[in-house]
């Protein structure tokens, strides 16, 4: 358990640096607070259709009484919403890393600077930008369809359809923030997957802690900053772990 909650002082570490580089981290809130608008209203259209919705995915639930069909919608609902929410935090964290490229490798290379002393020479690119903020939002639609799935299970759909989400969509975006720092190392994807399993559960505390953040509108904003710098930092972690262990 130590190893996951110093995976969330990770995350908190990042958010030092909006008091190291406050200039750096307050450019990157640009691209956060406009695709923060976009999926802020696609979360409330949600809302608005949600009841709708419900009712078009369970017309068994009047078979069984009006307390049972309110039961079970309200429970259908509640799992809906939680994917969701996966896939707008999702979403926004490859939108936004791809609309804002430029701020945000700013913020990854003022924490390779100071922390290591230098920024590695392989460059992430707006192409490999691209290619993972596509990969991730698939993967956020996997992750909200499995959550929705888990719903309909009885009594307890709901509340694991919500954890599910949450774990599931933690790791994606362990995965997805430290993919700029290892990269830039030459790391390809199977040797990134080795140091995160190595760590998993520093990865998944971070990642799960990231995603609480950005499940908040105006908190989004100022953490997407802050998780940059906080995956960089992690991605540096792993790296040292994995030195000391040979």
């Amino acid at each position: 358990m130590s190893e996951f909650w110093q995976g969330v002082r990770t995350l908190f570490a990042g958010f030092g640096w909006w008091r190291r580089r406050p200039r750096t981290m307050a450019a990157a809130l640009v691209p956060g607070a406009v695709v923060g608008a976009l999926m802020t209203a696609g979360i409330i259209a949600l809302v608005a259709f949600l009841p709708a919705l419900v009712d078009a995915l369970t017309p068994f639930a009047d078979d069984g009484g009006a307390f049972w069909a309110i039961a079970v919608r309200i429970l259908i609902g509640i799992a809906v919403l939680a994917g969701g929410i996966v896939l707008a935090v999702t979403t926004f964290t490859a939108l936004t890393l791809l609309v804002g490229e430029p701020f945000y490798d700013r913020v990854w290379r003022s924490v390779e600077e100071e922390a290591v002393g230098g920024v590695p020479e392989a460059r992430y690119g707006l192409w490999r930008s691209a290619r993972d903020a596509f990969s991730l939002v698939l993967r956020g639609l996997g992750v909200a369809a499995l959550s929705v799935a888990i719903g309909f299970a009885p009594l307890v759909g709901a509340p694991l359809a919500a954890t599910t989400g949450v774990a599931l969509s933690g790791w994606m975006l362990a995965d997805e923030l430290t993919a700029r720092a290892l990269s830039a190392r030459g790391l390809g994807p199977r040797r990134r997957r080795a140091l995160r399993r190595a760590r998993r559960a520093r990865v998944w505390g971070f990642g799960v802690a990231t995603h609480l953040c950005l499940m908040v509108p105006l908190a989004a904003i100022v953490a997407m900053p802050a998780a940059v710098a906080g995956s960089t930092l992690l991605a540096q972690a792993l790296l040292d772990d994995e030195a000391a262990r040979r």
